[in-house]
């Protein structure tokens, strides 16, 4: 039975299912989800991640680390965390970049938190030959305490499943996953009222994982760096959305054989950061990159490879330009207080 039946099933039997709900079982079913059986990323598959853009990114994120945990004394050991890694394109840079520190790496106890089967054979893969053995685990709070940490998160904040609220004539109601008359998945509401009002996202999600990750930090000192799209200032709007091949269709036309995301509300993860205790400051990707010499990495790579000048022109253009990833996705640090402000950070941010 397909997952799509079979979610039609538990709602004939139990009533209609939150978004969250529906994101949660399309993306981590361990029969049909997307992450736990399909994830499909690059330029042939369903999405493209910034370190698969460049190189370059994840070299600048890698010099980010180097330099935050020197604005810690270079503590050793410490904990270099990833959440979220994709295929470890992402790591695999920031270790590359981070030879150039050998005390670095030394100090460095690598964890990779990962709940997808095919992706964790991925980043194994890639990683088999990378100067630090990572260790893998399911959930950031199985990271042993005890040492600072330096965290990553490169979109992962969008994949945690958020709930929908409705305004209408009758007060807030919930959007929620249902069945229509011809028994297919349809968006139905938690009460009586017109589908065409105002949609409010809530992410527990998105906020839990901002509690935790200030509590570790406050415990434990260190930063966590967080790169996704989404808001910065709170708002309404559906951005509830499915990729499939590079584009958008839709989320309840073929549960699992899609990516599911919603735009990431920034302002309440820091929020939820902060009430443990942390401050936190959020930039544009295309600022944070910039500050920490993104354009001057290209220029060089460019006077050593004049045949990919252009290349790597369109990938800058991709990572940092307003109209591509560079205003639409934000770089938030949540950070230990009496620490140094971690670098892109410093100053007046947009």
């Amino acid at each position: 039975m397909s997952l799509k039946a079979r979610l039609a099933a538990q709602i004939a039997a139990n009533g209609p299912m939150t978004i969250a709900q529906y994101m949660q079982a399309c993306l981590h079913d361990p029969k049909d989800g997307y992450y736990a059986t399909r994830p499909a990323l690059g330029e042939a598959g369903d999405f493209i991640t910034a370190p698969l853009v460049s190189q370059m990114f994840g070299e600048i994120v890698g010099l980010w680390a180097v330099e935050t945990w020197r604005g810690l004394g270079s503590p050793s050991p410490f904990r270099l965390v990833e959440a979220g890694p994709g295929d470890g394109t992402l790591m695999s840079d920031m270790l590359r970049a981070a030879r150039l520190v050998p005390e670095f790496l030394d100090a460095a106890d690598v964890w990779m938190i990962e709940v997808s089967e095919p992706l964790m054979k991925a980043q194994m893969a890639r990683l088999a030959e990378a100067p630090i053995t990572p260790t893998w685990a399911a959930q950031i709070g199985d990271v042993p305490p005890g040492a600072p940490v330096i965290l990553i998160a490169n979109e992962l904040l969008d994949c945690l499943p958020a709930r929908q609220f409705v305004q209408s004539e009758n007060g807030w109601v919930e959007r929620l996953v249902g069945k229509d008359l011809d028994d297919e998945l349809a968006y139905v509401l938690s009460g009586p009222g017109l589908a065409g009002g105002m949609i409010m996202e809530v992410s527990p999600g998105q906020e839990a994982l901002g509690s935790a990750l200030g509590e570790i930090i406050r415990r434990e000192h260190g930063a966590a760096l967080l790169i996704d799209y989404g808001r910065t200032e709170p708002g309404f709007g559906d951005t509830f959305q499915a990729l499939s091949g590079h584009q958008k269709v839709d989320p309840l036309s073929n549960p699992g054989a899609a990516d599911l995301t919603v735009h990431v509300n920034f302002p309440a993860v820091l929020d939820a950061a902060k009430a443990e205790g942390c401050s936190a400051r959020t930039t544009t990707q295309g600022e944070f990159l910039r500050r920490l010499g993104i354009e001057y990495r290209a220029a060089a790579l460019a006077k050593a490879r004049p045949d990919r000048e252009e290349t790597i022109r369109r990938q800058i253009h991709r990572l940092v330009a307003p109209d591509q990833m560079g205003d639409l996705f934000k770089a938030t640090v949540i950070h230990y207080p009496a620490s140094p402000v971690p670098p892109g950070f410093e100053g007046p941010v947009p």
